[in-house]
């Protein structure tokens, strides 16, 4: 333990300081804020999306029992270092493309926002990345996502505000690749459980996602904000309901199971979030909810007992059934309700749709491709990855003064 924690030492910070060293730099020629005064985000959007990446993710993933300290703490480094890694990238795009530069405070929103597919990704690999692996993980997945939007805005035509809502598919499947690369733990590991206290504290995270999504999926919508926060509002809500009662139904005792909650609750904001904005009656919201956590819940049982073990991936956090489903069923959903909205007009119709189709499908691909060699780069000898033994334990990198001797 002692040369891996003097190993620890003698890389994190090091690393973190050169990273905050060129970042400073580069901001000096790539960053400028010219146009606040005219900002069309308000700070109290800004605020709703800062508190569901910052303390509703950072709690979320805190169901592990020995690695609370380290799903709060990490989370917390990487989002401030991928914010300023993603202002710098958009930065960049300006200077390159000389295109119009935004405000900053939409554009520390819209960084925010991104930030929700390297927390993601994280959850596929909770416990089994070491800070030095989660560091360069963040850097490569922001800076690959903000292509992936570019690729879709300029080449495609996909509209701003729908580009972002593929966050959460892109960092699902990003988070998957990675994670095949990784050893899995036993099945029965010991450390790879939950407490009640842990699922409290992961269940006050998801309490404030569910809470703040409205606004996630609004904050871009332009004037159609209010339609947005309405659909998504009462999508997320007939989620929450049928997760509750699906847990009953599927349980053998008949008893409310945490991790269905957990989960089930946040896929309706997933699933309508590509449409929000565009969804005439609140019923329609409704039905995506119920749909969202159906297969939330029913994915979790064939993803963890089928498809996982086949394919030799140990997803710690299910992101796979808790955003990546949900958000292939809201784009699926894209498209049918283009289908029905535009299907008087056939020429125009089928352009549309073959867009939509390859906007979703063109995320995934390079998700998964620049996942999987990610997670190749990730588990060189180089980076030293964390043995089995060693995974989801808290004390391989915090102090913990009650367990000192003499205390």
């Amino acid at each position: 333990m002692s040369s891996d924690y003097r190993n620890f030492r003698n890389s994190v910070p090091w690393l973190i300081l050169f990273l905050e060293a060129v970042f400073i730099v580069l901001f000096y020629f790539l960053v400028s804020d010219d146009g606040t005064s005219r900002s069309s985000t308000s700070y109290p959007a800004f605020q709703d999306v800062n508190h569901m990446v910052i303390f509703g993710f950072g709690f979320f993933l805190t169901f592990l029992k020995r690695y609370g300290f380290s799903s709060t703490g990490f989370n917390l480094l990487i989002i401030v270092l991928g914010v300023q890694c993603s202002v710098l990238t958009e930065g960049l795009l300006v200077f390159l493309l000389q295109r119009e530069n935004e405000d900053g405070l939409k554009r520390i929103t819209k960084a925010a926002m991104s930030m929700t597919a390297v927390v993601i990704s994280t959850g596929a690999v909770l416990g089994k990345a070491n800070p030095v692996q989660l560091i360069l993980m963040t850097v490569v997945e922001i800076i690959v996502f903000r292509m992936s939007r570019w690729i879709n805005n300029t080449v495609l035509q996909v509209p701003d505000n729908i580009s972002m809502m593929y966050v959460h598919l892109f960092g699902a499947y990003f988070g998957l690749a990675v994670s095949s690369r990784f050893s899995e733990p036993p099945p029965k590991s010991e450390k790879n459980a939950s407490t009640p206290k842990s699922d409290l504290l992961s269940m006050l995270g998801t309490l404030f996602l569910w809470v703040f999504w409205p606004s996630f999926n609004s904050v871009l919508a332009g004037n159609n904000k209010s339609k947005a926060i309405y659909n998504t509002y009462f999508a997320l809500a007939v989620s929450a309901v049928t997760a509750f009662v699906l847990s009953v139904l599927t349980t053998k005792d008949g008893k409310l199971r945490m991790t269905h909650i957990h989960s089930a609750v946040l896929a309706g904001g997933v699933t309508v979030g590509y449409a929000a904005h565009s969804i005439e009656y609140p019923w329609i919201a409704m039905i995506l909810g119920l749909l969202a956590s159906v297969i939330t819940i029913l994915g979790s049982y064939c993803l963890q007992r089928c498809f996982n073990p086949a394919l030799k991936i140990h997803d710690t956090s299910g992101v796979h059934f808790t955003f990546g489903l949900p958000g292939v069923l809201g784009a699926l959903a894209h498209v049918v309700l283009l289908v029905i909205k535009r299907w008087t007009d056939l020429p125009r119709l089928g352009y549309l749709v073959m867009i939509s189709v390859g906007a979703f499908s063109l995320t995934i691909s390079i998700a998964l491709l620049v996942g999987f060699i990610t997670g190749l780069i990730l588990n060189l000898k180089l980076f030293k990855t964390i043995p089995v033994s060693k995974y989801f334990e808290d004390q391989f990198y915090w102090e913990f003064p009650h367990l000192a001797v003499g205390f």
